[in-house]
């Protein structure tokens, strides 16, 4: 993962990802429902939205020419800085837009901006059984350093603690 830094708003290999305002969360919901994620809501993000790390709520658009042109969100990560860990709290992609690299655009993008700010650390949290999620997270740099268990509720389930250097 790259360190560079990054500007508001980025052009990955044709994917925009830009900051994440109020205008989006009907769509981040939307796609956090289908994810299987555990349920944040519109309440959860706006809150977010309105904190210090507001700069941590990325979203990710497709390129010109696709279906979705018409601006919907293809994928979004929502993240936090605090005593120099960067905490990745939510990851999601569109179903159709899945292993497009979009997962990787944002976490890469995420881990740049949590450097920019100061974390040394990332880290996260996935269910156990998610062995997609889990390939792209070690595919990103990120390795299993714990376990939790029961971590998550329904269907009840391990988490696996995640962590990379940045």
């Amino acid at each position: 993962m790259s360190t560079a830094k990054s500007s508001v708003s980025t052009l990955l290999d044709g994917i925009a990802i830009e900051r994440m305002s109020e205008h989006d969360l009907l769509e981040v919901v939307e796609i956090e429902e289908r994810s299987g994620l555990s349920r944040w809501g519109w309440a959860a993000y706006y809150a977010e939205l309105q904190g210090v790390n507001r700069g941590l709520m990325l979203v990710a658009f497709p390129p010109k020419g696709t279906a979705l042109e018409n601006r919907s969100i293809v994928g979004y990560i929502v993240a936090r800085e605090t005593a120099g860990e960067l905490h990745i709290n939510n990851v999601a992609v569109r179903d159709t837009y899945r292993r497009q690299g979009i997962g990787s655009a944002l976490l890469n993008r995420i881990v740049e901006e949590g450097y920019r700010l100061g974390a040394t650390v990332a880290f996260l949290e996935v269910r156990a059984g998610n062995t997609s999620a889990r390939a792209l997270y070690e595919k990103c740099g990120f390795r299993a350093i714990a376990r939790r268990p029961d971590y998550y509720s329904e269907p009840k389930e391990d988490a696996l603690v995640m962590s990379f250097v940045l």
